[in-house]
């Protein structure tokens, strides 16, 4: 299960999610397993992080609810992208009032959110790219040191085993044991990407880090 799924739906958190598990269908699972991160991350952009977690999944909750009159189709995650906005706005209100915050502050919230309209093709696109990166990022950052370490040099510096295994004194056949580990786990790992995406959006998000 999608860690991000298996969090929502687990015992422990005893979300509203969790208390429906039993009726969510598979549609409804890749959609969620799919938009889940992009929202979220989206979300972080327009209020805290700990409330990001709760406006995207009341979305979901919601999404849920009006089954039988949301279509799930090409669409879906723009409308996600606009609920997300809107329950993020609704939010901001409540905070505004709440907290009697500035009209300096309350400026900056509304530059905020008229900056990440969901409308705006192309912060969304960037905020994609950005969620992206971290995901991939955060994948290698997983693999073992010595594995990292080898995959950064052979998919960043372009080096041939050969020129890694002098590199690092280690044997040729180590270092194709660790490629081959690397590999699989980020193919694993990032199974929603091609590994010709992973590697190639990579380099040109620049997440490798010397």
């Amino acid at each position: 299960m999608d860690r991000y799924l298996e969090h929502w739906l687990s015992p422990s958190y005893k979300g509203e999610l969790y208390n429906m598990n039993e009726e969510l269908d598979d549609t409804y699972k890749v959609v969620f397993r799919q938009c889940y991160p992009k929202l979220l991350f989206y979300a972080t952009r327009l209020v805290g992080t700990e409330e990001a977690e709760d406006v995207v999944q009341d979305v979901f909750v919601e999404l849920w609810r009006r089954r039988d009159s949301v279509v799930i189709g090409e669409q879906i995650l723009a409308f996600l992208y606009r609920s997300v906005y809107t329950k993020a706005i609704n939010l901001l209100k409540h905070q505004i009032i709440e907290n009697n915050y500035s009209a300096a502050m309350i400026e900056i919230y509304e530059r905020r959110l008229q900056y990440y309209q969901p409308d705006h093709a192309e912060v969304i696109k960037k905020i994609e790219n950005q969620e992206l990166r971290q995901e991939i990022f955060g994948a290698i950052n997983e693999l073992p040191d010595k594995c990292k370490e080898v995959f950064k040099l052979s998919y960043l510096h372009d080096m041939k085993n050969k020129e890694i295994a002098d590199t690092l004194g280690i044997s040729l056949r180590t270092v194709e044991a660790h490629m081959y580990k690397a590999l699989k786990f980020l193919r694993e790992r990032l199974s929603h990407l091609l590994l010709s995406l992973i590697i190639f959006s990579a380099k040109l998000l620049s997440v490798f880090t010397s």
